[in-house]
This record gives C-alpha cells, structure tokens and sequence, in this order.
C-alpha cells in the first residue's frame, strides 16, 4: 500500500490550521495514505483533509498541499 511522506524529512506526522481560527491546529498521522485523526484532536473540531488542503509537517518547516505529499511504496 502506498505511504505519504514529507518530501522533507520523511515524517508521517501533520497539522492543519483551522480556517476560524489561525491559531488553533489539528493534528493527524499518516497511514495507508490517509490521515488518521490525532487521539489530543477532538473529533468536534476535526475538517475533512482534502488533496488541496494546506498541510504542515510536524517535525520540519516544510508545508504544501496534501495531493504533493511525497508517496512511496
């Protein structure tokens, strides 16, 4: 099964901001290709993650859209 990466770093951890509210972010991991939502993320303030959406890696600087994910496997 194909695996999506940070084209970085390689991490498989991510955040997304909320569209309300700059500062809050919702985190999620990686896995089968799509994003498994974070146990700390309360699943009321959760959005769909779509292939357009902006998308922070957690461990480096690097931030792009979803679809551009580095896509191993």
């Amino acid at each position: 099964m194909a695996e999506k990466k940070c084209p970085s770093c390689s991490s498989q951890r991510f955040y997304v901001k909320d569209p309300q509210d700059e500062y809050e972010f919702y985190e999620f991991d990686v896995k089968g290709g799509e994003p498994v939502l974070s146990p700390e993320t309360p699943e009321t303030h959760w959005s769909n993650i779509g292939e357009d959406t902006e998308t922070y890696c957690s461990r480096c600087a690097w931030h792009g859209k979803f679809k551009t994910l580095k896509t191993t496997g």
